[in-house]
């Protein structure tokens, strides 16, 4: 991770099923995008289904669960300073950009942001907890890359093409496809 840039880690042992575990793949995506917003409110952020903000079409930052219950580890990762060079990306991902060369000012330093990540996940979180996952599909729908769009989704066994559509309660992608509407519960999506 080069300096400057945000790297973290948290370790939390959320209640219910695993399935409803994994739906904090989007409160962290609604925390990364307010943290953002914070620093850099004109900016063009977007939501990319699961677990990755966009920042003008590019990839800002990424979300990875591994769930090992009782705990949930949700690492997180910003490119506050520096972004990769898009030649090291694998071919057909999105050009990673970073926070630094979208905005006039200086970008915060890891700690500054991490006070304001925190802060918006535990808002996120506490509404997650009180009124469960529908208000939150609903702020996250609103904020989505390419909702109405075609799109393609790979997964271990197959690549579906089609218009993404909506993401359903359980936070499955769904794509109305010539087949018909198929929901999606893990793969990579491309643009």
């Amino acid at each position: 991770m080069p300096e400057g840039n945000f790297a973290a880690t948290l370790v939390i042992q959320p209640a219910g099923t695993p399935a409803q575990a994994a739906l904090r793949s989007f409160t962290a995506s609604l925390a990364l995008y307010d943290a953002v917003r914070d620093f850099a409110p004109a900016a063009a952020l977007a939501l990319k289904w699961p677990n990755d903000v966009l920042l003008s079409g590019g990839k800002l930052a990424g979300i990875l669960l591994e769930n090992n219950p009782p705990h949930l580890s949700i690492g997180i990762g910003v490119n506050l300073a520096a972004a990769p060079d898009p030649a090291e990306v694998e071919e057909g991902a999105l050009r990673p950009v970073s926070l630094a060369g979208s905005i006039t000012a200086p970008p915060p330093d890891p700690e500054a942001f991490l006070s304001h990540l925190a802060a918006a996940f535990a808002a996120h979180e506490a509404q997650f907890a009180a009124y469960g996952f529908a208000p939150l599909r609903s702020l996250w729908l609103s904020r989505a890359a390419r909702l109405g769009e075609a799109i393609r989704v790979r997964t271990t066994q197959a690549e579906t093409h089609g218009t993404f559509e909506t993401i359903d309660a359980d936070g499955n992608l769904v794509l109305l496809t010539p087949k018909g509407r198929q929901s999606i519960p893990a793969g990579d999506v491309y643009f």
